[in-house]
């Protein structure tokens, strides 16, 4: 069921590589709920990826952009609001990427070349798209920003490697960051450690459909797909969550909070 509670929302959304992505998820969520945007996403995944596919569907444009880099981050900004013929309302990132947990090596044996190189593309990239956003004044007053994480952020998921040292850092930088967003432009900046979802990236996590099992066995409600996850992604972009901020957000179907199930 589709409700117009974005109507006159333009926005971006990072991280759209396939069917499977919550990205891809969230901008077809997002379209049904009346908003526009841009989609983005870094030329190797631009290369990977089917997101012209997306555009074609969404009737959106794609600008590629890699978010590590301060200058492409900056022309992407330009660039959208020139698309939209406007400030922005709402982003989200959805990018992650561990080059440890691609090459198998073990959390006691990492590359911390690697492990620099992963923190940057998933979490450092989240800093430096706040920090762009708020100095060049691109958010439209109560527009909302939402990073996507997971519980490995918190409790220990052996396997989900320095991935889980990223997310910890991500949700950091939506809290401090967050705070002089919330302070300055009222700007609304959260995270939302989602269910284990099987997406391209998340499927490369050694055992992940064991992390699957588990916690839809675990979780009162089961797991959360990716479609309820760009649903609920939608509520946070809308006026619907205006006072709701500097929170990382469980929508796992309770898992969070179940001791013994």
């Amino acid at each position: 069921m589709s409700y117009k509670i974005l109507e006159g929302k333009k926005g971006i959304i990072f991280g759209a590589l396939d069917e499977q992505s919550i990205a891809w998820k969230t901008a077809e969520s997002v379209s049904d709920a009346g908003g526009v945007f841009v989609l983005t996403n870094a030329p190797v995944a631009m290369r990977m990826g089917t997101i012209n596919n997306l555009a074609k569907k969404t009737g959106s444009k794609v600008i590629t952009s890699d978010a590590t880099k301060m200058e492409d981050l900056n022309q992407l900004i330009d660039k959208a609001q020139e698309i939209l013929e406007s400030k922005i309302d709402f982003v989200l990132h959805s990018i992650g990427m561990s080059v440890n947990v691609r090459k198998g090596k073990h959390y006691t044996n990492l590359n911390h070349d690697w492990m620099t190189k992963g923190w940057d593309v998933s979490a450092v990239s989240f800093h430096k798209l706040l920090q762009l956003l708020y100095n060049k004044d691109a958010m439209n007053k109560w527009g909302s920003i939402v990073a996507l994480s997971y519980m490995a952020a918190q409790r220990v998921f052996p396997n989900y490697n320095d991935m889980a040292d990223n997310k910890a850092y991500l949700e950091s930088v939506a809290r401090s960051f967050g705070y002089f967003f919330g302070k300055e432009k009222k700007v609304r900046v959260n995270t939302i450690s989602q269910s284990p979802t099987p997406t391209t990236a998340g499927k490369g996590v050694k055992g992940f459909d064991g992390f699957v099992s588990y916690a839809e066995k675990m979780s009162p409600l089961g797991n959360a797909t990716a479609e309820e996850c760009a649903d609920y992604t939608v509520t946070l972009f809308s006026d619907l969550t205006r006072k709701v901020t500097l929170q990382n957000l469980f929508h796992d179907g309770g898992f969070s909070n179940v001791g013994v199930s």
